[in-house]
């Protein structure tokens, strides 16, 4: 799309979110810490000092509407390009444009990118010269974090901006401002103040949700007594139970969810942690993924202190493959509290990670002599297994002062249980094998703990 802004060469129907578009900063909805009166970003844009940008947001605050205003309020061209369709040879085509306005128009050109973060990093790197010498304005709008999906070098040459999900208040300015414009539904029709705050509530901090919801409660109202079509609640209801919430399945909203979910499972809070699934299931999020995920946290912040948590969770992830919804979801519920209110320890995930990190950087330390399979003469000649110790054969099946890891790094302590739940019983026996292998006359190092 080339020029047009804001639709005027557009023909035909089009939705109230698009009729709604903001002619002004004064009519952009939310964002004040960014563009509130006196803000850096509005001081920038009103005396035509712009810069190479990346808007970072959820669905719906404002991104693509900011990136219009930005070129509208800047007389530039506009060029706007989509990562989801768009290749290497639209990026060299838009360069070309720009090119060919500065040269004939004497006009800067700001290109807009959506879902900049669904370019790969060659695609990235072809906008860095045209960013560096001029060619356009670069703003690049995404839903995920920047620090993770974005090159670097994109990232030195552009500023970072944050761009929240609206209040209500934002939201029910935007909605009295589409009930009062000609452009909008003015004089079409009518809504109490009391169902204006519940389509607010709806939306979700979304304006584009927000506004879809009154459009399409407006072709469900009903008219009122003198006539005038009215939305009322049962309207409004209608037009929710057919309306799923917004669940960024692929975005930071989608993985927020899953921390909050977490981190309330590891603060021992069932009613937070129950609520929080509920909210990932209500989303649309894959009920099979959130059970997955809590056979993860059974393992990480649970463990041994109580292993039946990891069986809870497998038999609520089977039950909802076997029987599927609602049967499986309340299985998780089951899950999920018990996870919640079962004894904490992360003494195996710490474990693991530590265990993981040396074997990355140490050098790959051969098996010892003694614990070696010998099947062949050769290698019971070599002295594969020689001096192996059956634990079977020995008091309560415990070679005490035998070694199993490498001489080298011998000493290396990974599991440690806490004195929580089961691994207070774990503890104990530890203490007392490193008991036995210390106070044994057949150590295998003699230097050192067995």
């Amino acid at each position: 799309m080339q020029d047009s802004l804001f639709g005027e060469q557009q023909r035909g129907f089009e939705p109230l979110a698009a009729r709604m578009r903001p002619r002004n900063l004064d009519e952009y909805a939310g964002q004040h810490h960014l563009v509130g009166p006196g803000k850096p970003l509005r001081q920038a844009v009103e005396q035509g000092q712009l810069h190479s940008m990346i808007l970072w947001g959820p669905p719906g605050v404002g991104k693509t509407t900011f990136a219009r205003l930005l070129a509208s309020v800047g007389d530039l061209g506009y060029e706007t390009l989509s990562a989801v369709l768009a290749g290497v040879k639209d990026i060299r085509a838009a360069v070309e444009r720009a090119r060919h306005r500065k040269q004939t128009e004497g006009r800067d050109t700001l290109l807009f990118v959506d879902e900049v973060h669904r370019f790969n990093k060659s695609q990235q790197d072809a906008f860095l010269p045209h960013i560096e010498d001029g060619t356009f304005i670069f703003v690049g709008a995404t839903t995920e974090n920047p620090s993770f999906e974005l090159n670097s070098a994109l990232l030195s040459r552009t500023r970072v901006y944050v761009l929240k999900s609206l209040d209500d208040d934002d939201l029910l300015a935007l909605l009295h401002r589409a009930l009062d414009a000609p452009e909008g539904l003015a004089g079409r029709i009518r809504v109490s103040d009391d169902v204006l705050a519940m389509i607010a509530s709806a939306g979700s901090g979304d304006a584009r949700r927000s506004l879809n919801i009154l459009e399409v409660a407006s072709d469900l109202a009903e008219p009122a007594d003198d006539g005038t079509p009215e939305i009322t609640e049962p309207v409004l209801e209608q037009v929710l139970q057919s309306s799923l919430r917004r669940f960024d399945k692929g975005g930071d909203v989608f993985y927020d969810q899953i921390s909050a979910l977490h981190k309330s499972v590891r603060g021992s809070d069932p009613d937070a942690s129950l609520y929080w699934m509920c909210r990932m299931l209500d989303g649309g999020a894959d009920p099979l993924y959130v059970a997955r995920r809590l056979v993860r946290i059974a393992s990480e912040d649970i463990g041994n202190a109580d292993p039946r948590a990891l069986r809870q969770c497998l038999d609520a992830w089977d039950v909802q493959e076997r029987l599927g919804s609602p049967e499986g979801q309340l299985a998780m519920a089951q899950a999920v509290t018990y996870l919640a209110l079962a004894p904490k320890s992360n003494a195996v995930y710490s474990a693991f990670n530590r265990c993981m990190a040396d074997i990355r950087n140490d050098p790959d330390y051969p098996v010892p002599v003694h614990i070696r399979n010998a099947p062949t003469a050769l290698m019971k000649d070599l002295g594969y297994g020689e001096e192996y110790r059956y634990a079977h054969d020995e008091p309560d099946a415990f070679a005490a002062g035998e070694a199993y890891l490498p001489e080298e790094i011998r000493h290396r302590r990974y599991y440690e249980p806490v004195s929580r739940g089961l691994e207070i019983k774990l503890s104990e026996k530890r203490q007392r094998l490193d008991s036995l292998n210390q106070a044994s006359s057949r150590q295998r190092y003699p230097s050192g703990k067995g």
